[in-house]
């Protein structure tokens, strides 16, 4: 007999339906998987087998061939073992092949006793089958029931057996299906902070250059002594950063579900994300790929920030392999046979000592680095790669009044709470003046958007003019000054761009005026 099970799978970014084809016939006992199953599909027989018979359903010692269709398409991964058991139960008779299991799509772990596991990538499978309506049911593991369920127009079923599924086919139980409350995770990932900006004490001027890159999405480079609190600071960039939106959300759940990362327990990822890669990692890893080609760190860090601490300790393929991902918040991985496409919506926050001791230019310990070795450590990033960072912010050494606390202080620091507030009300300007165009923040302008959004009186084009002579800067370090002063009039509720904002962004290019390095 042949059963026909539907079940679906992710290539990249997007789920595709699947159907599993179970025929079982005469002949030798032979159980075989064909349609480009990898080995983890193909050891889903031995799982398969042992789940049905201690779950106390027969196993037929008949010739079993499960076909996995469309076959032209590498299938990957344990969660076909859920609908295969199910196949097998339909095709012998087991189990009958009414509208419910017709109008379903199963997908699923199973162990060897029965119980269901939980896989990766159920949010982009969700969103498939309820946007093209290929099922209007998804029986699948109950710990990835919450964040199927984000998916309106699909009922969702979690399962904790095998058994418990042929029930609900055989019509013996009606479980509820089940719901997650989306605007409930939202809200309450707006009420959390995490780390606060208040508890940094001094480094005022550094702040204020989070602030602003918080406020138009720009990359940033801290440069400064060890221990001057640029990590610190890099940390506390995302509590101030506007609460995530759905749609960030939802996108940045589906890579952590493709990856694999998204924590037990947590259906939606709500708070921004912040990735700390090693300096050791590698270019696939950063980028993406591998045999199986997996979203990497640019992509985990959607709509959060990527930061690279000691950037220059960085390999050269993987500083040079940025460039392309900065500039179009897109990696495409390709392979001879698949060419898959991830986001790459990241904000860079890369951190590095001005020399290779560490102390150049600081106020109380002498570098003991030669001016060869500066320059050599200064070039290991390119300036191509520094064209695309809009803020190169010095990091001083943070004096002992600011850390005592005997220090009798004017005010207390501003906490994160209170900066986020100006920065969100920044974000909501700029998403009403680019309403329509697909981006919201001041970093993503075009040509024709900085000529529209950024037009400059004679004294604020005669300072960037005399500044861009001067400097000997790109055209791109250009632009990003206009973005960067667009967003400093931004935070001050400013329509036009002023000759104090291009002043102001002109002083966070320091290495543009670093003549040595």
């Amino acid at each position: 007999m042949l059963a026909i099970i539907n079940s679906c799978a992710v290539f990249g970014m997007q789920g595709y339906g699947l159907a599993v084809e179970v025929d079982v016939g005469a002949g030798l006992p032979a159980f075989d998987i064909v349609g480009l199953p990898d080995a983890a599909v193909r050891e889903s027989k031995e799982r398969v087998r042992s789940a049905l018979i201690n779950s106390g359903y027969d196993f037929p010692l008949r010739r079993i061939t499960v076909n996995l269709a469309p076959a032209d398409v590498k299938k990957e991964g344990s969660l076909l073992d859920l609908p295969i058991a199910i196949g097998i139960l339909a095709a012998t008779g087991q189990l009958s092949v009414g509208e419910l299991l017709a109008k379903s799509a199963i997908i699923g772990e199973l162990s060897l006793e029965g119980a269901v596991r939980p896989v990766s990538g159920v949010l982009p499978m969700a969103d498939m089958l309820a946007r093209e309506g290929k099922a209007k049911s998804l029986f699948l593991p109950v710990a990835n029931a919450e964040e199927a369920a984000l998916t309106r127009d699909l009922r969702v079923y979690g399962l904790h057996h095998l058994s418990y599924l042929v029930d609900i086919l055989r019509g013996d139980i009606s479980p509820e299906p089940t719901c997650t409350d989306v605007a409930a995770l939202l809200a309450a990932a707006a009420r959390e902070y995490g780390a606060d900006m208040g508890e940094v004490k001094g480094q005022e001027g550094v702040k204020r250059a989070l602030e602003i890159a918080a406020a138009g999405g720009h990359n940033i480079l801290l440069i400064g002594p060890p221990g001057s609190g640029k990590t610190m600071l890099a940390r506390r960039l995302p509590g101030i950063m506007p609460p995530m939106t759905l749609e960030e959300s939802l996108e940045a759940t589906k890579i952590y579900s493709i990856a694999g990362l998204l924590p037990r327990g947590q259906a939606l990822i709500s708070e921004r994300p912040f990735r700390a890669p090693h300096h050791g990692a590698s270019s696939a890893s950063i980028i993406g790929g591998g045999a199986n080609p997996k979203p990497g760190e640019v992509s985990l860090a959607g709509h959060g920030v990527l930061f690279l601490d000691e950037m220059p300790e960085f390999s050269r393929d993987v500083l040079e392999s940025l460039r392309q991902p900065l500039e179009d918040h897109i990696v495409t991985v390709a392979r001879v046979q698949a060419r898959v496409e991830y986001p790459a919506n990241f904000q860079l926050v890369a951190a590095m000592n001005p020399c290779p001791c560490g102390y150049y230019g600081d106020s109380l310990k002498n570098c003991t680095c030669t001016p060869y070795a500066r320059q050599r450590y200064m070039q290991r990033i390119s300036g191509p790669l520094l064209d695309r960072i809009d803020l190169h912010i010095e990091v001083p050494r943070v004096k002992y009044d600011a850390l005592s606390m005997n220090t009798v202080r004017e005010a207390p620091a501003e906490s994160s709470a209170t900066m986020r507030e100006r920065v969100t009300a920044a974000r909501e300007r700029q998403s009403r003046r680019f309403l329509g165009q697909g981006f919201v923040i001041n970093a993503r302008m075009g040509r024709k958007d900085l000529e529209k959004c950024c037009a400059l009186d004679e004294s604020a084009a005669a300072l960037l003019g005399e500044a861009f002579r001067h400097l000997q800067m790109s055209a791109r370090a250009h632009d990003r000054i206009l973005k960067v002063s667009r967003t400093i009039a931004d935070l001050e509720g400013r329509e036009n761009v002023e000759m104090e904002h291009i002043a102001e962004a002109l002083q966070y290019r320091s290495l543009d005026r670093n003549t040595e390095g």
